[in-house]
């Protein structure tokens, strides 16, 4: 996602500005669950699905936008490091950054199909359901970068097909002018053309495939009720000759009390009841276990009973913790720290697993799992802090590992994690509060 709020800032796209863009410690593997079946394409109900960015890329990957999402020019935009050794050598994309001992600190490409073959295979090893794609409505504007865009989906349609695994496209309206949403339609009309609500791994909810459009009814955006409501019109009409299509609207933590992060527009109470799905975006609005709790009866409770009578699904974020301070850096904004809301080695994240199936949530939104920009990733990272690299960036920069709050963890501790939020989410029962996982 493009946009987060912490202490009641919102701060802004960094999808649009930065064009540009090993070694494993000595552990026993943590999978909490054992490889499961076929996941069912045909709900949303009882799932944990997870956002994936899959817009990461490099020089001579079959693209032409370049290092993308890693860096802008020399600088990093990431906070958090994949485990390159995770990857096979041929899969990495060779930089010149070294850690301490000399050792290359590599990174991957999603373009290539391999990478996001071995990603898939993670969550089919874990217990993952699926995905959703994000497609960033702004990239759909330029040939290179649409380009690059369907090359990941491509590879991730091919990925859940191959592992069993579902997944749905998401549309992020960050950045996209209002003249241009008729792009968003046009765009979802070639795709469903091309057949990708064919594939066997695509979500369906509802009884029709499903589609999220993300960014409605934030304050300080020009995106306005009426037309979002044509939007969702437009949506509808290209889906009909391929059976209709049940909408998720990415929306802010506030849309229910129009305040703070959301719009004060009225105009928007127009707009909820049209979607089969609400999901409230709640990256950094609470930081630690208290304030989840908080959040979860202030929030969520009444959210819930809001959506329900609406006739609307309901599909709470959770979160594992937040970092955004290279992308800050690299592009000269307002200084964060690095490692904002610390994940408090995964008790952080499950906290909020449990808050929200206590409140009787039926279905979650995993934020992210690639998401190494604002620090929200779930997959195989760095876990030591000797293995961040020391030379081949600029001067003050730094990265967090998975022992920044004091736990000797494995790369795959959090893929572990959500394979055990995944099978809470199955259970439909509330899980105990205590972290499922035994910390090393």
């Amino acid at each position: 996602m493009a946009l987060t709020f912490l202490g009641l800032l919102a701060i802004p796209s960094y999808h649009a500005q930065a064009q540009t863009m090993r070694r494993e410690p000595n552990v026993v593997r943590t999978q909490f669950v054992k490889a499961a079946d076929t996941v069912d394409p045909t709900t949303l109900t009882g799932k944990l699905i997870m956002g994936y960015q899959g817009w990461f890329n490099c020089p001579n990957d079959g693209t032409s936008v370049g290092w993308w999402h890693w860096f802008t020019g020399v600088d990093p935009t990431v906070d958090f490091l994949p485990n390159a050794a995770d990857y096979p050598t041929a899969e990495q994309c060779v930089t010149s950054m070294l850690d301490a001992g000399g050792n290359p600190v590599n990174l991957f490409s999603d373009a290539n199909p391999a990478t996001v073959e071995t990603q898939f295979a993670w969550m089919q090893e874990y217990g993952l359901d699926g995905v959703a794609l994000q497609r960033f409505s702004v990239d759909l504007l330029d040939k290179a970068t649409l380009d690059a865009r369907n090359i990941v989906l491509a590879n991730v349609r091919q990925a859940a097909e191959d592992n069993g695994r579902v997944f749905f496209v998401m549309y992020d309206l960050s950045g996209l002018p209002n003249s241009k949403l008729n792009t968003v339609a046009k765009d979802w009309k070639k795709l469903e053309s091309d057949g990708i609500t064919s594939s066997p791994a695509y979500l369906h909810h509802r009884g029709h495939p499903l589609l999220a459009v993300w960014g409605l009814g934030f304050a300080g955006r020009s995106l306005t009720p009426s037309d979002t409501l044509k939007l969702l019109k437009s949506l509808h009409k290209a889906s009909a000759k391929h059976g209709g299509v049940t909408i998720m609207g990415g929306v802010p933590s506030y849309w229910r009390t129009a305040h703070l992060d959301a719009s004060s527009d009225p105009g928007w109470k127009k707009v909820w009841p049209k979607l089969g799905v609400l999901s409230p975006w709640s990256v950094g609005r609470f930081s630690d276990a208290t304030s989840a709790d908080e959040y979860s009866a202030s929030v969520w409770a009444p959210d819930l009973a809001a959506t329900n009578a609406m006739g609307v699904d309901y599909l709470p974020v959770v979160f594992p913790g937040y970092s955004f301070a290279n992308t800050n850096h690299a592009l000269g904004q307002t200084p964060t720290p690095i490692n904002q809301i610390p994940r408090d080695c995964g008790r952080f994240y499950w906290r909020q697993v449990y808050d929200a199936l206590g409140t009787g949530a039926t279905m979650l939104y995993g934020a992210m799992f690639d998401e190494v920009n604002e620090g929200t990733a779930m997959f195989k990272m760095l876990p030591d802090a000797s293995e961040v690299p020391v030379s081949g960036i600029p001067a003050g920069y730094s990265f967090v590992t998975l022992d920044a709050d004091g736990c000797p963890l494995p790369s795959d501790w959090y893929l572990s994690l959500a394979g055990a939020a995944t099978s809470a989410v199955h259970s439909g029962t509330q899980p105990s509060p205590n972290l499922p996982l035994v910390i090393p």
